[in-house]
């Protein structure tokens, strides 16, 4: 029977990494109000923090499971106001990319390293058969050319999973995604962006000019083209959003998780407390308002870790992926929203962090698929039909 209950050594860690998130508030402002410099590798407050690795060491087969413990930890590192006290590599999008498509000479060759993933271009967002990136190939290469933004951990990462086409006449069928390292030629980080929210990440511009890389970084080594190939084709790397879309979930549900307790402890700082043993009828709107955001995150909440349960059970989970993000991407919009609501004046206030956690988590809607797309999606599972019989 799945369990998504917390054991005790996995709430330490939870509960650790609440702690580091405290701690690293001090920086918040001064990184998304100067969004140009990026964060240090390490600050000095990360030395009174054990090495996480110790506490993991500790778990059993009893404890929460993997995926499950990984969603609760995303969640609570989203939940935190703080910059992270220190980066760590091998975690960027492109890692999932990787894991999801590559070979395991691919994943031995490059999974130490932060890889970034570049889909989005100026044209081209949710509607990846939009992708004008084009990779010819010549000899035993491919090259490269197009733009790309909005590329996350762009700066920061020492490679990026591109996204381009091997032949536009085939449509998504002709996509294939390419390992890139920094250095290449031909590969140009074009600006770091400015953005509404999530200031303190380094997303970045591209663009690839001639950009020579071999077919052996082919995500997947396959290079077959058209419906029915293989991990390296489109098919097989849109399996990177079946696991990635629960982490982007669990994201956005941190955003809501921490805006929630924003609103929950500055209300009982004045006296608003939720009584459970109250008859519904006897709570004020402030009270009702926070028993009903509660009961939306736990909500979205059980259905991330259902998604990222059968991702590692190795079941397939494209319906749930789709359920959670869309989930993910409602709550990280609207608890903020009413929390902000509930507090009035201070939550606009420049004085507190609680307007961080609605521009943080607008993005969670956004990126790798809109609702509007994953709603797509979930229709068409449920009714078997195809994007050309419903769109």
């Amino acid at each position: 029977m799945v369990d998504f209950t917390v054991s005790e050594i996995d709430q330490q860690i939870l509960d650790q990494i609440r702690a580091e998130g405290k701690a690293g508030e001090k920086y918040t402002r001064y990184y998304e109000d100067n969004e140009e410099e990026l964060l240090k590798d390490e600050f000095p407050e990360a030395k009174n923090f054990p090495p996480l690795i110790e506490k993991f060491a500790r778990r059993t087969e009893s404890d929460t499971s993997g995926a499950t413990l990984g969603m609760q930890i995303t969640m609570r590192r989203a939940a935190n106001a703080g910059v992270p006290l220190k980066q760590s590599p091998g975690q960027g999008l492109g890692n999932a990319a990787l894991a999801a498509a590559g070979t395991e000479e691919q994943k031995r060759k490059w999974s130490g390293l932060t890889l970034a993933m570049s889909i989005t271009e100026p044209g081209a967002g949710s509607d990846t058969k939009a992708i004008q990136t084009t990779a010819t190939r010549d000899g035993d290469d491919y090259i490269l050319n197009g733009d790309k933004i909005f590329v996350t951990t762009g700066i920061r990462c020492e490679g990026v999973v591109v996204w381009a086409t091997v032949d536009k006449s085939l449509g998504r069928a002709g996509i294939k995604s390419f390992m890139v390292m920094k250095g290449t030629p031909g590969f140009e980080i074009v600006r770091k962006e400015k953005k509404l929210g999530i200031r303190t990440s380094d997303t970045a511009a591209f663009s690839f000019r001639d950009c020579r890389v071999p077919r052996e970084n082919v995500l997947g080594g396959d290079e077959e083209k058209g419906k029915g190939a293989g991990s390296g084709a489109y098919k097989g790397v849109l399996k990177t959003f079946n696991m990635t879309r629960p982490g982007v979930a669990a994201g956005g549900i941190g955003q809501a998780i921490g805006a929630f307790e924003f609103a929950r402890d500055a209300l009982a700082a004045e006296g608003v407390e939720v009584d459970w043993d109250m008859a519904g009828h006897n709570r004020t709107a402030a009270q009702q308002t926070l028993i009903d955001m509660e009961a939306d995150i736990e909500a979205a909440s059980l259905v991330t870790f259902r998604a990222a349960w059968l991702a590692d059970q190795g079941a397939s989970n494209n319906l749930e992926a789709s359920v959670s993000k869309s989930k993910g991407g409602d709550v990280c919009r609207t608890v903020p929203q009413r929390a902000m609501e509930l507090l009035g004046g201070m939550s606009i206030s420049h004085d507190h962090l609680l307007e961080k956690y609605l521009r943080d988590g607008r993005i969670s809607d956004i990126y790798e698929g809109t609702g509007q797309i994953q709603r797509l999606i979930i229709a068409r599972t449920i009714l078997g039909l195809s994007s050309a019989e419903l769109s």
